[in-house]
């Protein structure tokens, strides 16, 4: 049988619509995760940080120290390198973003308690030039641990 690992839930998390979505956060806050989700469109980068930051402050998911932070900060990163396709500045992408973003707290697989914490932030949206119809649809992954 596939073991189903963090990663997978937040795509899929991130993919859902509503309804799939609140259900699929009841299911897997029966195993122990933490998991949310919401929006950002922006074309600062410092935006989209701060939009997940502030979100998961609010849903309590991680506290104010160093090891958690550190790990929020560097799955964000990651998935934005994804997003973006690459390196990206410290203050714009450059292009318009309309994105919905999930952070899922938990172990890295389900049923698999001795990895410890890890935390996983999925954006999926869209991408492109500040004029409509110019966009296209881009997904990034970060993943690490706590």
């Amino acid at each position: 049988m596939e073991q189903l690992g963090i990663g997978k839930i937040a795509i899929t998390l991130a993919l859902s619509d509503k309804k799939t979505g609140n259900q699929l956060i009841k299911q897997y806050e029966e195993e122990g995760y933490r998991l949310l989700r919401g929006q950002v469109g922006t074309m600062d980068v410092k935006k989209i940080y701060a939009s997940i930051e502030t979100a998961v402050y609010r849903e309590d998911m991680i506290r104010e120290n160093y090891h958690e932070e550190h790990a929020l900060y560097h799955a964000v990163s990651e998935a934005l390198s994804g997003y973006c396709r690459g390196d990206i500045a410290l203050d714009s992408v450059l292009r318009t973003t309309g994105l919905s973003f999930a952070v899922i707290r938990g172990e890295l697989a389900v049923g698999e308690s001795s990895g410890g914490d890890w935390i996983a932030v999925v954006l999926y949206g869209f991408i492109g030039s500040p004029r409509r119809g110019f966009e296209h649809e881009a997904i990034g992954l970060g993943i690490q641990s706590i």
